[in-house]
């Protein structure tokens, strides 16, 4: 992309979780219940749903978070417990197809952000394990600015560091509420499903970079 495009091209907006990187708790519970998947998903939905996490996204202290489960149910102490001792083995790697695009858009000269509801307790971990995550111009993450997606004001945010108009900003995220939010501020957006997938919208949009 030539200097003088930048003006005409969008600021792109990346989600972490489903996204770039492979999180999700049954990485570590599959293990911790031995493959019981009726425990496993009973101790997810209800124990420790995530709704729940997403508490600690928004910025609660997980030691707090987690001794309020503990006092709930007792029976699952070391599991709830392993939530934050054992988090980093929720994450299972990087999402290798979609990291070559962010390379790519990065190689090309597009503007990149990133806008994830992530705890600030936890984002520390994969910070140092995934060096893509030096390529933004700006990380807005969830547990620092004590705003989650999909609130209103956390776009908001967005806009103003990017400080550009919402139209020029295309976010990519795989839960379809922040989607649905982006939207309603303007925003263009993509409902990430698969790198394959991602590449062929980018490509409808006229985002223009080579990934070979």
């Amino acid at each position: 992309m030539s200097q003088g495009n930048h003006s005409t091209q969008p600021t792109i907006v990346f989600d972490f979780g489903g996204v770039l990187i492979d999180w999700n708790p049954e990485n570590l519970y599959r293990k911790m219940f031995n493959g019981d998947e009726a425990t496993m998903e009973y101790f997810l939905s209800v124990v420790c749903p995530l709704e729940w996490n997403e508490q600690m996204d928004a910025g609660r202290p997980f030691a707090d978070a987690i001794e309020e489960r503990i006092h709930l149910f007792p029976e699952y102490e070391p599991y709830i417990r392993a939530y934050y001792g054992r988090w980093i083995e929720m994450v299972q790697g990087e999402f290798s197809g979609t990291v070559k695009i962010l390379s790519a858009l990065r190689s090309t000269g597009y503007s990149l952000f990133a806008l994830s509801n992530w705890s600030i307790e936890t984002f520390p971990l994969v910070k140092e394990r995934f060096d893509f995550l030096n390529w933004f111009e700006e990380i807005i993450l969830s547990g620092e600015v004590k705003l989650a997606k999909p609130d209103p004001a956390i776009y908001e945010l967005l806009l103003q560091r990017v400080n550009r108009p919402a139209e020029q900003c295309l976010f990519i995220d795989d839960n379809e509420r922040n989607i649905a939010a982006a939207q309603k501020l303007g925003l263009q957006t993509i409902h990430f499903s698969t790198p394959e997938r991602l590449y062929t919208e980018l490509a409808e949009r006229k985002i223009n970079f080579d990934i070979s």
